[in-house]
């Protein structure tokens, strides 16, 4: 049986940046780089960051908010919820799924973990859907507090990352328009060169069970 194919397209955008701004100048007191060294091998001059009460769900929702006031969709109109993140607040439950219940949705919903690449994975997976007739209506998440996670004495990797959310609404849309095509790949060989540990290593877990 031949299913039919949906044009899939982005109808709706929203993003979220935390106040606190950090500048390269104000890293210089307590990182060994400065703002030309920045700069000169990254461009980036400052970076957003979270405060102390404000967690990946609280940016999630500020940014998914927005995408959905903008693609005039309601919560009670969305199919799914994706939400790419390597920091969420919690293991489990998802961080989709603390969205959908904070949007007062009553959706399918849950995280990819992709790190850099998350969101590109994330809105393929919703066109993905959308395209297959799976969902008319899927909000993609994007959203981050790296901050908290950083080795701050790595002056190599510290100065890269800030804190932020951005969102995007998938649905079907006349079959001239929306998401022509993605190519996606990876490349683990390269996993030594940036990570974060995990918080219980193999041996912790083999002595942890009853």
């Amino acid at each position: 049986m031949n299913r039919q194919r949906h044009a899939a397209g982005i109808t709706g955008l929203g993003s979220y940046l935390p106040e606190r701004i950090l500048t390269n100048t104000e890293m210089e007191s307590f990182v060994d780089t400065t703002d030309e060294w920045i700069q000169s091998r990254t461009g980036i001059k400052e970076r957003r960051v979270a405060a102390d009460n404000q967690f990946t769900l609280d940016l999630a929702y500020e940014a998914a908010t927005a995408a959905l006031a903008d693609a005039k969709v309601t919560a009670d109109q969305v199919d799914l919820i994706i939400v790419a993140t390597c920091t969420g607040d919690h293991r489990f439950p998802s961080t989709a799924s603390l969205l959908q219940n904070r949007l007062g949705s009553t959706c399918a919903a849950f995280d990819l973990g992709a790190a850099c690449s998350g969101f590109v994975y994330a809105l393929n997976t919703a066109a993905q859907f959308v395209m297959a007739g799976s969902a008319k209506t899927v909000l993609v998440v994007g959203a981050e507090i790296m901050t908290r996670i950083l080795d701050w004495n790595d002056r190599t990797t510290c100065v890269l990352f800030g804190d932020g959310a951005g969102a995007a609404v998938l649905q079907r849309v006349p079959e001239e328009y929306g998401v022509l095509g993605i190519d996606m790949g990876s490349d683990g060989s390269g996993g030594e060169l940036l990570k974060v540990e995990c918080s219980i290593t193999q041996g912790e877990a083999e002595s942890r069970r009853y």
